[in-house]
């Protein structure tokens, strides 16, 4: 075949049938000359020097360069593909073989200073598909780093980048309705070997297309990694998450639990068949003589059991009944003196309450989530600190989230982009109300104007202009004429949101009012596969400053809020809204959370009254009808209450007299948790006083004090043991734990204070009434009824020691205890390895809340999650060509540079400010240029000047298409990148910020759509991994400090930091608070260490259990189930460690008869005074609005009292009679006791004391040794036995 032709040359003016381009649509003349001209445009047609032949003049070069040239501004982060892209125009334009690919299709006459003129303004070019495949591929990946997409997205018109494809590509570049192209191009490809249907002589180009792994024949580098895949290093994947933990085969947890189940019930039974044998043993030898069943006391009494010598008396037994001894008797002083002058007591402890008090008028609650939940020092609030100072807090936002499930939607035939759905919310009557009194304006943030507020929505296409969105015209595409309206321009805008300028012949603007692009994900939500136009869901998102709470336009942001809340509330009920729509502001969550404690108040009130009332109820003795207004203990109850409460004012007051914040965590838990503790305590004493008799001449306040000896012991041990345990718990780093730990501690300790000195004053009162036979209230009322003098036991004593206690301890009902109690153990191990942590941030919310709405639309709707930054601390140097290179993506960038390592849970990858300035840099844009003449010469001219005013370019093109300014050139231009605003001539820019960047910047992506907890911690977790990998990596890049650091910084993060480490946080204040559960018990108990662990081992299991139920309640682990757990530590105290006392100090000859003793006794108290002033205000609180108080103080308590009721009273007795210290053990400490009262030495043998069912005890006052000159000597009363501790 003959070689081809020029089929057009030169330039013959515009082309008549363009208006309203982007460049001046110059066409060629008509010609068919041949011309021979040394290409620079056109690299790929240069043959040397006197062998480079070309179809096209000057003029032409510069036309087809301007065309080039917004395109490459776009492309040329991939040399390659800018490459293949200007390859093709330049065979179309300038090829010397021009007739043999083109084929001409439309021409006209123009008339140009009076000389007419033949123009081409349509022509057919072919090309082979091997070709254009290659093109395209080399293309198809190139991002643009301010928007995170895809170039080709912007280039392929109505497809995007998902349905572009070369024919497509092709076809919107020939398109001479997209601004760039200057006439029509009808791009036709052909397969390889296919000649059907070609014109005569017409030979489909199939030149050689670049992969975007190679270099370029002008030394352009090969793309980067991020914009071809190709490029990337061949890398080992990481190792994927670990599994589930295995072991057999199976769940790892639940082999270690079967595992533990099966050694705790063998040693179970093999203890159990041991003891029966060792039994059985002793019998025989009994019956062969082999040992002594009796002995002889010093009355030559027999006994049952063996004579215990007094060497055998341990020196620790010796201290243990010494410790017990000095207690009694100094509480009994103690009491007697209170009891003896009550006003006195009463006025002065209300006197230090009222100074305690006093400091609530300084009392400072904390409300900020920020404050609350994450500690000053932590890792994500240094982080917090840091971005906020540098950058300013991140910005307020605001927003709705609309949809109209009613409309129906419609199918729309776009002249330019087919046939596309429309659903019923993107409809032309969506009229949206803008506020605008204060903005975030991100590129104006020194003068801020109206048109500058950040409020990103779908209006903004249209620039929020209702004339825009009317606007309409009649335009023609391939021959067909049609009305293009909004819904072209929608459909450009969402597929190309950075354009200046539509396609359509509207003409109009995709960027918002203020400046900046809208992208589609963030203005509309709920469509697949980038169907934006059938989206489900509009999104309006208002930007306000945020500002510091201390700052006073905080004040104005809020009170802004506050408005925008009120409009949209009432638009929301006004019956013109067609609209379903979800809504927040900032303020939101903050607001939500005081409303629901507000309102839930009173639930609390209630719950406090219903306790108050079973209390003052529960109390009473009603021995007789005629009675009962005398032995009611309504105000005794009462003063309980306010024992309680004082305790509490005055933790509350001390504290904010030296500047501890409270908050409302410790207004709702810590008097519940002093309520449970001090109604156990009074009934304990309460209800030992009612079952006391009072001896032969012993005073009111005499009784009162011995009483209290007798039970302040174990008072003293189990709120020691509390207020240690909160103590410690204030180790914790989570403000919201250390805050109630401190507080609740100093709460403890003050309700035991008061109950030893107002309470016990508050009882002798109250006896001294009943004494007189006076009614309660009405004082000056008398009966005629005297007290009866016998022990009033109550109703429940006789019921749980005639009863309950004999079934209980029953031989094989403690085999099935034992049996059920290991197997809950073991169960609720397995399930503590399988509980959530976290808390979703809807569980604060109260039921109904409108905040709750939001939420389900955020993640049905929302196609991205939040933003995540990338800051650099200072450190770093950026104007360096390697340090270019360790942050930019771009051609010549490192593969493992700063932004091309951030992917882990990201949607939209990092944009990079290094990797714009290096694009406006570029001499192939119009955005770096210089004067060439006047005054102003050699400075900076903005791209909105002429270009015949800028001829000179800031920089020269490289060979190897690698631009990279000088430290010098960096200095320089850099200022002016920063001042530059983007617009249609000059893309790229910085305006807005200042050349601080340089200290520490920002690298801004987004996360994929994150729902729960679990997923917000894992994002958090994988973007620290990140950021250290990126840290080490420049580290290596020279001139950077050993100190420098990258650090990932989200919203959020200081809310979901704390579940990176709550579970060891939790352990470890859990182990606090055990340890002085178990040293305070051995303590007081006289080193009775075998005591200390039963107690402590009680205790875990309780606690062990508890979280089990809470997998099974779906209750998640965080900071509010710790606190929660913490208090449990604190409640199961008074379940167990009462009960552990009393079976330690108990004489009764066996185990099974001491446990019976306990339960009967103490289990009484401890049912009437721990559960059931619990399980009252505890079932109140499941009408609370509040999920938070629903599940974790309703659910949570309510698990941790019955769990606590169920070891306390089931297991702990059944635990005592198997493994309980020995009753030789306290035998010998009773005796010791009594020889180290008496201070005699004169016995040698200590007798052990018989035990019958109705045994009538001596108190060991009246047993008391009364020693003189002459000799000992012995006086011992005896009296009428009751059932005491």
């Amino acid at each position: 075949m003959s070689p081809g032709y020029c089929a057009f040359y030169e330039e013959c003016g515009r082309n008549p049938l363009i208006e309203g381009s982007l460049i001046p649509p110059i066409v060629p003349c008509l010609n068919y000359s041949r011309h021979l001209f040394f290409l620079q445009v056109c690299p790929i047609l240069d043959h040397g020097e006197n062998n480079t032949r070309a179809c096209c003049s000057l003029k032409q070069l510069s036309s087809l360069e301007m065309s080039l040239t917004l395109s490459k501004a776009v492309l040329i982060r991939c040399p390659t593909c800018a490459e293949n892209f200007a390859h093709l125009h330049c065979i179309n334009t300038c090829s010397p073989n021009q007739s043999q690919t083109v084929k001409i299709t439309k021409v006209m006459n123009i008339t140009q200073l009076g000389e007419t003129k033949e123009v081409v303004v349509g022509y057919q070019a072919f090309l082979s598909t091997t070709f254009a495949d290659g093109a395209f591929q080399s293309c198809q990946n190139v991002r643009i780093p301010a928007t995170g997409g895809l170039a080709i997205a912007t280039m392929c018109g109505r497809y995007g980048a998902k349905l572009c494809n070369p024919q497509r590509w092709y076809d919107f570049q020939g398109d001479s309705s997209n601004g760039l192209a200057p006439l029509d191009i009808d791009f036709r490809l052909v397969k390889e070997g296919d000649t059907e249907g070609l014109p005569k002589g017409v030979i489909p180009y199939n030149g050689r297309a670049l992969m975007c792994n190679e270099t370029t024949p002008s030394g352009g580098q090969v793309c980067s990694c991020q914009d071809c895949q190709e490029s990337c290093p061949s890398v080992s994947h990481p190792p994927p998450p670990p599994g589930p933990f295995r072991l057999l085969g199976t769940d790892g947890f639940l082999v270690i639990s079967l595992i533990l189940l099966c050694l705790l019930l063998f040693a179970f039974v093999l203890y159990i068949s041991v003891s029966c044998l060792a039994k059985s043993q002793k019998r025989e030898d009994e019956k062969k003589g082999k040992r002594k069943g009796r002995g002889k006391d010093q009355n030559s009494n027999d006994v049952t059991q063996r004579l215990i010598d007094p060497s055998e008396v341990t020196c620790a037994e010796r201290n243990s009944m010494a410790a017990q001894a000095f207690l009694s008797l100094e509480f009994r002083n103690w009491g007697t003196f209170m009891a003896t002058y009550p006003l006195t007591v009463l006025l002065l402890s209300a006197a230090v309450v009222a100074v305690f008090a006093a400091g609530l008028k300084s009392i400072e609650l904390i409300t900020d989530p920020v404050e609350l939940w994450s500690a000053p020092d932590s890792r994500a609030r240094q982080e917090k600190d840091f971005h906020d100072t540098h950058f300013d807090p991140f910005f307020r936002t605001n927003q709705l989230i609309l949809t109209a499930p009613d409309r129906k939607g419609h199918i729309y035939d776009s002249l330019l982009f087919g046939l596309q759905n429309f659903s019923g919310i993107v409809s032309k009557d969506l009229i949206i109300e803008l506020l605008k009194d204060v903005c975030f304006a991100p590129l104006s943030p020194n003068n801020v104007s109206l048109t500058d507020c950040a409020v990103n929505s779908l209006p903004q296409y249209f620039q929020n202009s209702i004339d825009n969105i009317n606007a309409k015209v009649n335009m023609t595409e391939l021959g067909v004429t049609k009305e293009v309206d909004w819904r072209d321009h929608l459909i450009y805008c969402l597929n190309s949101p950075l354009s200046f300028k539509d396609i359509t012949d509207l003409g109009l603007s995709c960027m918002a009012d203020y400046g900046a692009p809208v992208f589609s994900f963030l203005a509309v939500g709920g469509y697949e596969n980038d169907d934006f136009t059938n989206a489900e869901a509009l999104i309006m998102t208002f930007s306000l400053n945020n500002y510091a709470r201390n700052n006073p336009k905080f004040k104005v942001a809020m009170q802004w809020e506050k408005e925008f809340l009120k409009i949209v509330q009432d638009y929301q009920k006004s019956p013109a809204n067609n609209f379903t729509f979800a809504y927040m502001a900032e303020r939101s969550l903050e607001d939500e959370i005081n409303r629901t404690t507000a309102e839930d108040i009173p639930i609390f009130m209630i719950s406090y009254a219903v306790i108050f009332v079973y209390i003052a109820v529960a109390l009473g003795e009603y021995s007789s009808w005629k009675r009962i207004l005398v032995d009611s203990k309504f105000l005794v109850g009462l003063g309980g209450i306010l024992v309680v409460g004082c305790s509490v004012l005055a933790s509350m007051g001390f504290y904010s007299w030296i500047g501890i914040p409270s908050s409302l965590v410790v207004l709702q838990v810590v008097p519940f948790l002093v309520l449970a503790v001090g109604a156990d305590n009074i009934f304990i004493f309460v209800l030992e006083f009612q079952r006391d008799v009072r001896r032969p001449g012993e005073k009111r306040e005499e009784q009162i004090g011995r009483v209290l000896g007798n039970v302040a012991p174990s008072m003293l041990l189990c709120s020691l043991s509390e207020s240690v345990c909160f103590f410690l718990g204030a180790l914790s780093t989570m403000p919201a734990v250390k805050t109630f730990a401190l507080y609740a501690a100093l709460a403890v300790l003050m309700d035991f204070i008061l109950q030893m000195t107002a309470f016990v004053a508050l009882l002798s009162l109250d006896a001294r009434r009943q004494d007189n036979n006076r009614c309660e209230l009405l004082c000056c009322v008398t009966v005629s009824a005297q007290h009866p003098k016998k022990p009033n036991e109550g109703f429940l004593l006789p019921l749980m020691r005639k009863y309950y206690a004999p079934v209980l301890l029953h031989r094989y009902t403690r085999i099935l205890v034992m049996f059920v109690f290991i197997f809950m153990l073991c169960g609720s191990v397995f399930l503590m390895f399988n509980v959530t942590v976290g808390l979703d941030q809807e569980l604060a919310m109260p039921q109904g809340s409108y905040m709750l709405d939001y939420f389900k639309y955020l993640y049905k709707y929302f196609e991205v999650g939040v933003p995540v930054y990338f800051v650099t601390k200072r450190g770093f140097n950026f104007t360096t060509v390697e340090g270019m290179n360790a942050v930019c993506s771009s051609v010549g960038c490192d593969q493992f540079s700063l932004t091309q390592k951030i992917q882990s849970y990201i949607a939209i990858p990092a944009n990079s400010w290094v990797d714009d300035f290096i694009d406006w840099l570029n001499p192939g844009s119009k955005c770096c240029r210089l004067y060439n003449a006047n005054i102003n010469n050699g400075t900076f001219c903005p791209a909105s000047e002429l270009a015949q005013r800028c001829r000179r370019k800031c920089m020269v093109a490289p060979p190897d298409g690698v631009l990279r300014p000088n430290v010098t050139q960096f200095d320089r231009y850099l200022p002016d990148f920063l001042g530059n605003r983007p617009d249609l001539q000059c893309p790229k820019g910085c305006s807005g910020m200042s050349l601080f960047i340089l200290l520490s910047s920002r690298f801004m992506a987004y996360h994929t759509p994150l729902t729960n907890s679990q997923e917000f911690t894992a994002a958090l977790l994988k973007s620290r991994e990140l950021a250290h990998n990126i840290t080490m990596g420049m580290r290596q890049i020279p001139g950077t400090s050993p100190d420098f650091e990258v650090f990932p910084y989200t919203l959020t993060n200081v809310f979901y930091e704390q579940y990176l480490t709550v579970v060891p946080e939790g352990l470890f204040n859990i182990s606090l608070c055990l340890l002085p559960t178990f040293v305070v018990c051995c303590l007081l108990l006289g080193l009775d260490l075998r005591s200390g662990l039963l107690n402590l081992i009680t205790i875990i299991m309780i606690v062990v259990d508890t979280v089990g139920v809470m997998t099974l309640w779906d209750i998640d682990y965080n900071a509010v189930a710790l606190i929660n757990l913490v208090t449990a530590v604190g409640i199961s105290v008074e379940f167990v460690s009462h009960m552990t006392r009393s079976f330690a100090l108990s004489t009764k000859p066996s185990h099974v008869e001491r446990a019976m003793e306990a339960t009967a006794n103490m289990g009484s108290a401890v049912f009437a005074g721990v559960a059931m002033t619990n399980l009252p205000g505890i079932l109140v609180l499941a009408f609370a609005k509040a999920q938070l108080i629903q599940i974790f103080f309703f659910r949570l308590n309510l698990v941790i009292t019955l769990l606590g009721l169920a070891h306390g009273l089931i297991f702990l007795p059944v635990l005592l009679s198997y493994f309980g210290t020995s009753t030789f053990f306290f035998h010998a400490k009773a005796k010791a006791s009594q020889e180290l009262e008496t201070r005699t030495n004169t016995r040698q043998v200590y007798n052990n004391l018989s035990y019958e069912d109705n045994e009538i005890k001596l108190d060991p006052d009246s047993e008391k040794a009364v020693t003189d000159a002459s000799g000992p000597s012995t006086i011992k009363e005896k009296v009428e036995r009751i059932d005491r501790f």
